[in-house]
């Protein structure tokens, strides 16, 4: 037998190929290339796709680095379905926790000695010092804080809306579904079926019934950790979603959302699963600020209303806690001694609609703040009678309230009444959130005609919080000297405030969703605003005629 001698590997080829020839072993297929990221944990994982050393391993070891490098992608991607399902389940027991007895007394922890007659909010010491670097809701201030958020829809209609996140690849770190599509906010008719497929093409039954009868685009907002890498992700498996913007790429994409208008970057008319959805991303650093210290109110002024939380985050609850409190705090402000919860809740929704622009134009419902109340008092009620009953200065004037079941009891509405105690409104008005407090200030500088050094020296004197913190803190001469205004002027200035914290990061939102939407659906946006304007007009016009 002649052996014929093996020609050596010529340039380019691996030495490896060379001796599967001799060995007549087969060939490993090539490593296909994995993803760069694992899309569903917690943190940014790299992927090398470069290894100098591949071409020297042995084919039977390329295999088992193959197995190893699959078997690592789908453990990343399990632990990150793991960490969501994690959180769904504690946004869950949240919402159970809403449901309890005791639901009334559920934010009014268990308090030391008080001794001072001063304080309108002396059990409320979280809010001194807030932690917003918590990552677990053990770490909450106390058992069940801020379960008062979670609403209680119908539990399919719910799982429906929890699926929907899941076809998001990119991680989602807080989420929630708001508006009419989730709670009506007028009585529904009857929709045919062609009605129906034309906002949702293939809307489950659980969809139809919690619409009744109306079909609507719901709404959603997704808090995310890394804006431009979120983008990155979902660019790659849903770029239908984005306008030509997302031609760009996501440093495009994340730079427009987080330096333009309020921080929100919008995708409306997308069908996913057949329902037709419209979500918002921000960062979660943006979406904290705003509802701890209101510098734009456009995301605060959402979650002020009852919305559907499907994934939640701790340091997220502890923010919108204090925003519940800033928004019944400014309202009480706004009110008269004596007063209806439905007027307090108009009140609270209505603040964010102060300054929006489109409420000066025919693109937006006169009535739907009344819309927004008349319909979901049971949902106010939820979310702020466990902080009514946690402020000392307001109190339930309504013997109603001695029934075990007047929480989930709407056939009422009750009276409430509050302490006009200078001392006590002063305080108030020192606990408003940071940026907005910074405005009232300035503009009762300019009434009061307080020269400059002296209006900052008083506030060096009042002043304890840093740049970062959130502190509880006593109203002093100044802040009783607002409080003690005519009620009216009060009033006007507050809403005054109001107005220019809202109107322009809302102008500027709403200009720039002409270009994250593009210029067809931002027309389709505008022509449904004006025609739901227009019927909400038509009731109001005949009524008048008949008159």
């Amino acid at each position: 037998m002649v052996l014929r001698p093996v020609p050596t590997p010529s340039a380019g080829l691996p030495a490896a190929w060379t001796h599967a020839a001799i060995l007549r072993l087969p060939m490993a297929p090539p490593i296909q290339a994995s993803r760069l990221y694992s899309v569903h944990a917690g943190r940014i994982q790299y992927r090398s796709r470069y290894n100098p050393h591949r071409s020297r391993i042995p084919p039977i070891s390329r295999l088992q680095l193959r197995t190893f490098a699959s078997d690592t992608s789908k453990a990343s991607d399990s632990e990150g379905a793991k960490a969501a399902h994690k959180i769904e389940s504690e946004t869950d027991s949240a919402a159970n926790a809403a449901k309890s007895p005791d639901e009334p007394h559920s934010q009014k922890p268990q308090v030391t000695n008080v001794t001072s007659t001063t304080s309108t909010d002396s059990d409320l010491d979280w809010e001194e010092k807030p932690n917003f670097h918590i990552e677990k809701f053990t770490e909450l201030p106390y058992q069940n804080f801020g379960v008062n958020q979670h609403m209680i829809i119908d539990r399919e209609f719910k799982e429906v809306l929890r699926q929907l996140l899941w076809r998001f690849r990119a991680p989602i770190r807080y989420a929630f579904a708001y508006g009419s599509g989730v709670f009506p906010q007028s009585k529904g008719g009857t929709a045919t079926e062609a009605e129906i497929k034309a906002v949702h093409p293939r809307a489950p039954l659980a969809v139809q019934r919690a619409q009744d009868g109306s079909p609507k685009m719901i709404d959603f907002i997704f808090g995310v950790s890394y804006t431009q890498h979120w983008h990155s992700l979902n660019l790659m498996q849903h770029r239908d979603h984005y306008s030509m913007l997302g031609s760009l790429g996501s440093a495009a994409v994340s730079y427009v959302q987080d330096k333009w208008g309020a921080g929100v970057y919008f995708n409306p008319y997308v069908t996913v699963d057949g329902i037709l959805i419209k979500y918002g991303v921000v960062n979660i650093d943006t979406l904290c600020r705003d509802l701890s210290e209101w510098d734009t109110l456009y995301l605060a002024g959402r979650l002020q209303k009852p919305v559907k939380i499907l994934r939640d985050d701790p340091r997220v609850r502890l923010a919108n806690q204090i925003n519940l409190l800033s928004a019944l705090r400014t309202a009480l402000l706004l009110l008269p001694p004596t007063f209806t919860e439905q007027q307090l809740y108009a009140t609270i929704a209505g603040i964010s609609y102060l300054g929006d622009p489109r409420m000066a134009f025919p693109t937006e419902n006169p009535k739907k703040v009344a819309n927004i109340v008349n319909h979901n008092m049971l949902n106010f009620r939820r979310l702020y009678a466990p902080l009514i009953e946690s402020l000392p200065n307001v109190i339930y004037d309504d013997p109603a309230t001695s029934k075990p079941d007047w929480i989930t009891n709407t056939d009422s509405v009750l009276k409430i009444q509050q302490d006009m105690d200078p001392v006590k409104r002063g305080n108030m008005v020192r606990r408003l959130p940071k940026a907005f407090r910074s405005k009232l200030y300035f503009e009762y500088q300019k009434k009061f005609q307080i020269p400059q050094l002296e209006f900052d020296k008083m506030m060096e004197e009042n002043k304890d919080e840093d740049a970062i913190s959130f502190k509880r803190q006593q109203g002093g001469g100044f802040e009783q000297r607002i409080a003690q205004d005519d009620p009216e002027a009060l009033r006007n200035t507050v809403r005054d405030v109001i107005r220019k914290t809202i109107n322009w990061p809302s102008t500027t939102q709403s200009l720039k969703g002409i270009l994250t939407s593009g210029f067809r659906r931002s027309l389709r946006y505008l022509g449904e605003k004006i025609a739901k304007y227009r019927e909400s007009s038509k009731p109001r016009k005949e009524s008048e005629k008949s008159s």
